[in-house]
């Protein structure tokens, strides 16, 4: 508990430009097609989000979040209008499966818009909505709204909750450090009992 504490206040002292660029970094290339699945950007800005203490900080690390998702959505959507259905037969779609692809395409010609923005919140599809838009013939003057708006919201919802986390997380490890104590104190308590019990007692308890 320790640890995860000391960690956070060690969090608040590395300087803001350099935790919403490395940040914006992770969330850029998890959005970008292909490297999702190894840069963790949604926890990435979790963790982050528990320094977002301010309001000044909470709409920095909010805009440039924002921005950085736009960017790497847009590069999935040129890819996916550079390649075409050809795309669903490369080795990075295999990767995230074949059906997931049809799914999100076929999904993206019947809502267009409105898939690209939900599609933010679905992390099974979050990579691949961009490129299917592409793939799918989806304007980039109906995609790049969806995407900003959907970027906005995504960005601003998992940075409240990065606040929420970090407040919470001190007085939870307090309550939870003080119930490991009582529940120590419990037993300990039991067990004393159990060894000064008379022999009579113990006998007729387990006669009973």
């Amino acid at each position: 508990m320790s640890l995860a504490t000391d960690f956070l206040d060690w969090l608040h002292t590395v300087p803001q430009p350099t935790l919403v660029g490395a940040t914006g970094a992770m969330v850029l290339l998890e959005t970008t097609l292909g490297i999702g699945v190894f840069a963790p950007g949604e926890a990435g800005l979790l963790i982050a989000s528990t320094t977002a203490t301010t309001l000044p900080r909470f709409l920095v690390l909010w805009l440039v979040v924002t921005v950085c998702v736009m960017i790497g959505d847009s590069i999935g959507y040129t890819i996916g209008r550079r390649f075409g259905p050809r795309l669903g037969e490369t080795r990075l779609i295999q990767r995230y499966g074949r059906r997931a692809w049809d799914r999100a395409t076929d999904v993206l010609r019947r809502r267009g818009a409105w898939a690209v923005f939900f599609g933010r919140f679905i992390p099974g599809l979050r990579s691949l909505t961009p490129p299917a838009a592409g793939t799918a013939g989806l304007s980039f003057g109906k995609f790049l709204p969806a995407t900003a708006l959907g970027a906005a919201c995504w960005s601003g919802l998992h940075i409240g909750l990065g606040v929420l986390l970090g407040q919470a997380s001190r007085s939870y490890f307090f309550v939870l450090g003080g119930a490991v104590v009582v529940a120590l104190a419990v037993t300990a308590l039991v067990r004393r009992r159990k060894r000064s019990a008379p022999a009579g007692e113990d006998e007729s308890v387990a006669a009973a």
